[in-house]
């Protein structure tokens, strides 16, 4: 984790110091993330009854201007992902009652590509959209099992293996696209994202995994915006 904060600015410091020799725009952005899996078993859907899980994403942006009205904005952020998924059966000749409880947890570096369009509502008001790919790479996690039978509870904490082989957990590397909308007021960003995972993150030749996460951030652009020509 230490080695992630000296990337991060190491990273800022660079994006800061290009932003005083380029047309570009530095920012820093966070916010909350409700993410789920789409898990699909031997060509069945078994992630219909998953749990949302509450994360967080936090990083640094960069955005290329092209004209007045477009774009281009990529940038690293550190964002959760993962699912909760909860599992009940009761045998009533013996009164059991057993649950299985996994919270899956894993922690991303996403680099975001996306087009950006911003339109102008007056008063240093804009509303824009952004659309495009994503990668991911998988950096650590958690696997938390909780089995309760009868009210009794015990727990198992793993951390994630990541790699190719069927004793890995999930693949490191993540893809996808992000769709989203917000509004931004003066240097002030307020967004909703969208990413729809497109890489199969299982090892298991026989299950598909791919990520889906709803974000909501906060963002913060730094010194003045410059106008391109056209």
């Amino acid at each position: 984790m230490k080695n992630l904060v000296k990337l991060f600015l190491i990273v800022i410091a660079i994006m800061m110091a290009t932003d005083k020799l380029f047309s570009q725009e530095f920012g820093i952005k966070a916010g909350f993330n409700s993410s789920n899996m789409h898990v699909v078993y031997d060509g069945s859907i078994v992630s219909e009854d998953f749990y949302m899980r509450t994360g967080f994403h936090i990083g640094a942006t960069v955005e290329f201007p092209l004209t007045e009205m477009f774009s281009l904005e990529t940038g690293l952020l550190i964002s959760t992902k993962g699912v909760i998924s909860k599992d009940r059966f009761t045998v009533e000749d013996i009164g059991l009652i057993h649950e299985d409880k996994f919270n899956i947890n894993p922690l991303y570096l996403d680099i975001p590509i996306t087009a950006k369009a911003s339109f102008d509502t007056g008063g240093g008001t804009k509303i824009y959209g952004v659309f495009g790919p994503y990668v991911g790479i998988g950096l650590s996690g958690k696997i938390k099992q909780e089995v309760s039978i009868n009210g009794a509870t015990t727990s198992e904490e793993i951390d994630i293996e990541w790699g190719s082989d069927i004793e890995s957990n999930f693949k490191r590397m993540d893809f996808g696209l992000i769709m989203g909308a917000g509004v931004e007021l003066n240097s002030i960003q307020i967004g909703l994202n969208y990413s729809l995972g497109l890489a199969n993150i299982s090892p298991q030749t026989n299950v598909k995994v791919n990520n889906r996460v709803l974000g909501i951030s906060v963002g913060y652009k730094f010194g003045e915006k410059k106008k391109t020509s056209q």
